[in-house]
């Protein structure tokens, strides 16, 4: 299946029991409501996914799983998140065996690569596949910016499509249009610059509190796209009290509980993560609970 790097791609939570174990039918039942919303790809194993706490056995089974449940209906993308260059090529050989189409890939993990070292990771990556690439680009969180001179030593390589836009500068999506044109597909990677971002041109959204209100975010995108200015602006400011809950060192832990409220997951979370407690859970929950007694009645945006 083809990658198309646009619309509303969640980065969905690996949902698990209270024995943790993966909760595959709590899993299914949230891929199924992404996939009714309208979203136009599922991206596993990310930072909501809690990767660095997978094996390569619950990869396997979280890919596969997914194939079955879309169906050919959207793509299937992995996150890519190693320590090591061999260790992210042996990982895209793995996610294209068990059924993945594209891959999302971070810059070196623990390691503070410089530029050099960091091109020279995913050129590597891209020239081990034939699966195309969206780069990761988030330098708040992991220390390491790819920069513009970066994408252009890049742009050789034409499986590397894409860029997830998380610098927090919603001014770099036009530097990335007026450098490279359409080279690249740019996607924003922050729930709270997700509208402003899809105004600035961008192709699309790797969502986190897509998981628990898939509806509500791919109609703010599909409305912004067809130039539904203020429709759009009116979900996205009762959404954003709720969207910033993405930016927290807790931001998995937030979103599951989200999908609790919404019906569509569970708060169960890997160690060393622990589910919230206390005043912040408090907090979390009052902006949950506001959300949802004014939760808008969305127009019909499956059309646009």
């Amino acid at each position: 299946m083809l990658v198309q790097w646009k619309g509303v791609m969640p980065a969905v939570t690996t949902k698990f029991t209270a024995e943790d174990k993966l909760d595959l039918p709590m899993f299914i039942k949230n891929i199924e409501a992404q996939v009714e919303a309208g979203v136009e790809g599922i991206i596993l194993g990310g930072t909501l996914g809690e990767a660095s706490t997978l094996n390569d056995e619950e990869k396997k089974i979280l890919i596969e799983t997914t194939v079955k449940v879309v169906d050919g209906k959207i793509p299937v993308i992995i996150n890519v998140a190693e320590q090591t260059t061999k260790g992210a090529i042996e990982a895209a050989y793995k996610a294209e065996q068990y059924g993945a189409v594209g891959l999302m890939m971070l810059p070196p993990m623990r390691y503070k690569a410089n530029d050099r070292e960091t091109v020279t990771y995913f050129s590597e990556v891209a020239k081990s596949t034939s699966l195309p690439i969206m780069i990761y680009n988030n330098p708040i969180d992991y220390g390491i910016e790819v920069t513009l001179d970066m994408f252009d030593e890049l742009q050789k390589f034409e499986n590397i499509q894409a860029i997830k836009e998380s610098t927090r500068d919603i001014s770099n999506i036009t530097r990335i249009r007026n450098r490279f044109g359409d080279r690249y597909n740019v996607l924003t990677g922050v729930d709270t610059l997700g509208l402003e971002s899809t105004l600035m041109g961008a192709d699309g959204w790797v969502a986190g509190l897509v998981c628990a209100f898939p509806s509500e975010t791919v109609a703010v995108y599909k409305l912004a796209q067809a130039g539904q200015i203020k429709a759009a602006l009116d979900i996205y400011r009762w959404f954003l009290p709720i969207l910033e809950l993405d930016i927290s060192p807790q931001l998995v832990q937030n979103i599951k509980l989200a999908e609790v409220y919404t019906g569509i997951g569970t708060e169960h979370v890997r160690a060393p993560r622990l589910p919230l407690h206390g005043e912040e859970r408090t907090r979390v929950i009052k902006i949950l609970e506001d959300g949802l007694k004014t939760r808008p009645v969305l127009p019909e945006y499956k059309h646009l």
